[in-house]
């Protein structure tokens, strides 16, 4: 390959700019992303960063000293993908021809409908985003969180911090029922009510009212909640429009088999974009996580350098890490496959706990609430010998 395009230039983007570097490949480098940002770390972004802990220099994941002799379009959106000859078409009507591309577009957080131009609403995925939220919080008042996933839970945790009223919002029963199934949900969500944060589960959110600037959020109950400031924390959609009618298959994301290779021949994706093969779960899924933003390029890239002809190993179990009120949450695997959950140590109502999710007896996935050591042990176990 002469000329390899990596589409988006956050994490994912530039694990794979290095994965080809380290892999041997030598030839022209493009990485192309839309913000015109050098690659800076997402994490922090809901934590220290929001808290005013750590500066925008800190979040940099690139050293003074590291060089990929790569061409940056940074500020240059990616609006389609060219097939004969392959190519990325810019927005800007600028073409990027590669023999290789790799996808790494990532995802883009959901807004609420009408809430567009309206003052004091915000969501957070972007260093732009967390500029101006850290910003609002600094003035204090009240705040409001749609949405009661690990986002939501850590910008409430953070705001709480700062002396800031907040409230948490969350449609569904139980908040992380989803990733963590609806006893250890309940366990985790717990930290908001001890925290003295309102937590209002099971209802939906109806409206945002305000004139220029928002006031409050209107609920589909009826009751009306007062609003200083409002986070949208409802997920996050694939930015993978820009793909439609290229020929690489699409569902929920760029769908690719267990080592990123898409539909179309010298095109692999990576990232919060890529719906890859679970070969444990025996489905595709997107994995919205910075571990596997880090360590999955170099399986793609491989597939890519050989174009297709190695071997695909095993993804590792999904990886991700939470940090909320002072206590570190981490979670591995996928509890969706489990048929059992037991407490291996500590106690939920300390909020000091190690859970194990098994199916047919066999580990699947394990949370720790404060347990680092005892997790790394079980996360260990859990990437060797997990069916």
């Amino acid at each position: 390959m002469r000329t390899v395009a990596v589409v988006g230039a956050s994490l994912a983007g530039l694990s794979a700019a290095r994965s080809l570097r380290k892999q041997g490949y030598d030839g022209r480098l493009v990485v192309i992303g839309d913000e015109i940002h050098r690659p800076y770390d997402r994490p922090p972004l809901s934590k220290e960063f929001l808290a005013g802990g750590i500066g925008e220099a800190d979040l940099a994941l690139e050293p003074d000293d590291e060089d990929l002799q790569a061409e940056w379009l940074l500020g240059a959106r990616a609006a389609g993908l060219g097939t004969t000859p392959r190519a990325v078409r810019l927005t800007d009507g600028r073409d990027v021809r590669a023999d290789g591309i790799v996808i790494a577009t990532g995802a883009a957080a959901r807004t609420l409908p009408g809430s567009e131009g309206l003052a004091g609403v915000h969501v957070l995925r972007t260093l732009d985003d967390a500029r101006a939220l850290r910003d609002e919080l600094a003035r204090g008042g009240r705040l409001v969180v749609i949405g009661g996933g690990f986002i939501g839970a850590e910008v409430a945790s953070t705001a709480c911090a700062l002396g800031v009223d907040v409230t948490v919002i969350e449609a569904a029963p139980t908040p992380l029922a989803g990733p963590l199934g609806a006893t250890m949900g309940r366990v985790v969500s717990a930290l908001h009510t001890d925290h003295g944060v309102r937590l209002l589960c099971g209802v939906g959110v109806k409206a945002l009212s305000g004139e220029n600037r928002v006031d409050a959020v209107l609920l589909e109950d009826g009751r009306s909640i007062p609003a200083d400031t409002v986070v949208v924390g409802v997920g996050a959609r694939p930015c993978v429009e820009w793909l439609a009618g290229s020929g690489v298959e699409l569902d929920d994301g760029v769908k690719c088999g267990a080592d990123g290779r898409t539909s179309l021949a010298g095109v692999v994706a990576v990232g919060d974009c890529a719906s890859w093969y679970d070969p444990r779960a025996g489905t595709h899924r997107r994995v919205e996580h910075w571990t596997g933003a880090r360590e999955r390029p170099d399986a793609a890239v491989a597939a890519l350098l050989s174009w297709g002809e190695s071997e695909p190993g095993k993804p590792r179990p999904p990886y991700f890490w939470s940090d909320q009120y002072g206590v570190k949450i981490q979670f591995v695997g996928n509890a969706a496959r489990a048929d059992s959950m037991t407490i291996e140590e500590g106690t939920a109502d300390d909020r000091n706990v190690l859970a194990v999710y098994r199916r047919a007896g066999h580990p699947v996935a394990v949370l720790g609430m404060n347990q680092p050591r005892l997790f790394m042990r079980w996360r260990k176990q859990l990437a060797a010998g997990a069916p």
